[in-house]
């Protein structure tokens, strides 16, 4: 946590509960917070844990997972339908460098998930940064070869691909499906590239997160208002990007 600029070692204790976990985020002035499930070989969070979490909870938006690696392609694409159709859940988000093994974002095993979300005009999530097993997979250029094959598909980029930083922004210049969310990465070395890239060519294609729990969430906004933004991108990174790009209200 630490490394991230934590400066609270122990705040990631508050989301043990729900009710502390919710308790975190009207603390911090969050009106919506995205619940991501994990579907790898090494973590799984289940959609259908989501969708318990964030039941009832008008703050909670809850993000589905598939792992077509590891439980094939007809089943990967029955749970997609389940999760955004049933579920309700507004995303798919995938994990090529979790893998057994990683693999890059353009990998074949993965076309089918793209297929069927572009489809469904919902966006697929992809997991990556720093902490990807192997870097090589951490890879801007295999998001840009998913963007022009998918044109249609709204992909977002957790953790901003960084620290990749240059590649990603260049990526999401060419292609204006691709949306980044640095989260804690903004505050790391070569973030204000994407402070940069807002202010001048991507105030649509940025998103406001946290990467709760590496770091706490009223620091990371107290931190994030710090930053240099110009005014008229401010709303969109926090919210006017987001709403759109999930069809909140």
């Amino acid at each position: 946590n630490r490394r991230t600029g934590s400066r609270i070692d122990d705040h990631f204790r508050a989301s043990f509960t729900v009710d502390g976990y919710l308790d975190e985020i009207r603390h911090s002035s969050i009106t919506h917070a995205v619940v991501v499930g994990r579907d790898t070989p090494g973590l799984t969070v289940s959609n259908d844990r989501i969708a318990e979490l964030t039941r009832g909870h008008a703050e909670l938006i809850g993000l589905g997972s598939v792992d077509p690696q590891t439980h094939g392609t007809a089943a990967t694409l029955a749970e997609i339908e389940r999760s955004i159709g049933v579920l309700g859940q507004k995303a798919i988000n995938l994990e090529p460098g979790f893998g057994a093994p990683a693999l890059h974002a353009d990998d074949p095993v993965f076309q089918p998930v793209y297929d069927a979300c572009q489809a469904l005009d919902v966006p697929v999530c992809l997991m990556s940064g720093p902490t990807t097993p192997d870097l090589a997979c951490n890879d801007p250029a295999a998001v840009g070869r998913v963007a022009r094959a998918f044109p249609r598909l709204k992909i977002v980029c957790y953790h901003g691909f960084w620290p990749r930083v240059a590649e990603i922004i260049g990526v999401a210049f060419r292609y204006e499906n691709v949306f980044l969310c640095p989260d804690m990465y903004l505050f790391a070395p070569g973030g204000s590239a994407y402070v940069e890239a807002v202010n001048s060519v991507l105030q649509d294609q940025v998103l406001f997160g946290t990467s709760y729990p590496f770091r706490a969430m009223k620091q990371t906004v107290e931190d994030f208002d710090r930053l240099a933004w110009k005014d008229d991108v401010r709303a969109k990174v926090l919210y006017e990007n987001a709403r759109r790009l999930l069809k909140l209200p």
